[in-house]
């Protein structure tokens, strides 16, 4: 049954790759990488922005065991450089005492006084025996010594050096959450931004009624110039009939305020 799917699997891969061969020639991969990248970007690009700002929240707190369990590491580390530091004096002040003793029992070979312990004596040869074993036994603590002493190095160096990264790692994860907390702060701006640009008001059509206005003032405007520049201009020979009933001389007189009397114009029946 597997080898079954296995083969059908098989059978449409390799049917899909001949498709693409017969419809695309040597250029089928360069089209399946490009259609893969994009179709990769078109999904990125619809992820939300806030999405991506709490992933990486979350991936600044996931800093917070592995600075912790540094901590643990480090204090330990601490302790331990601490107590070989203790070791090694203690090391030095045995190596001291030794040297201290080797050295007066090879005085005691110039003088020739072998009574080292109370009233026993002791030969030369038994002085020079025991400061054989005696220097053998200095000289590989003294070994020992100078590996301790380098390892302590490596461990200070190692206890500082951890010291510092873990400086470092706690101001760039703050460094990293300002920075994230800014980004943020960015965006609610730019959402408030589109949430007023939403309301997009069309005043095409108010637009039109001001041009629509401007053109009828305008246009009222040519025809109060035209009649002014008529009357200006036109013949004045053409006969204007007065209206029935019209006392053209009293609209004067009540408009301009004539005076009445010697110097106003004497009317005749002739008409005007």
């Amino acid at each position: 049954m597997v080898c079954s799917m296995v083969k059908k699997g098989v059978v449409a891969a390799a049917l899909g790759a001949g498709a693409l061969y017969l419809a695309f020639g040597t250029m089928a991969p360069s089209y399946v990488r490009t259609a893969f990248h994009k179709g990769r970007h078109a999904v990125k690009s619809n992820v939300p922005p806030q999405f991506d700002i709490d992933r990486a929240r979350d991936e600044i707190a996931s800093l917070e065991p592995a600075i912790r369990d540094n901590i643990e590491l480090l204090a330990r580390s601490e302790v331990d450089v601490e107590y070989l530091d203790r070791e090694i004096a203690a090391v030095r002040t045995n190596l001291a005492v030794e040297k201290k003793a080797i050295v007066a029992m090879r005085e005691s070979l110039e003088t020739g006084d072998f009574r080292l312990a109370g009233h026993v004596s002791y030969t030369a040869d038994d002085i020079k025996g025991d400061l054989s074993r005696r220097l053998d036994h200095y000289r590989n603590v003294t070994r020992t010594l100078e590996e301790k002493e380098a390892t302590l190095k490596i461990k200070h160096k190692a206890v500082v050096a951890a010291h510092q990264q873990l400086k470092n790692m706690a101001a760039q994860k703050k460094a990293l959450l300002a920075k994230l907390d800014g980004i943020e702060a960015r965006l609610k701006m730019i959402e408030a931004t589109q949430a007023t640009n939403e309301f997009n008001i069309d005043d095409s059509a108010l637009a039109r009624a001001k041009r629509t206005v401007a053109e009828l003032d305008k246009r009222l405007d040519e025809m109060a110039r035209f009649t002014e520049l008529e009357g200006r201009y036109s013949e004045t020979g053409s006969t204007v009939i007065v209206e029935p009933g019209r006392d053209v001389i009293k609209e004067i007189d009540a408009e301009f305020g004539t005076p009445v009397g010697d110097s106003a114009p004497k009317t005749t029946d002739k008409s005007l």
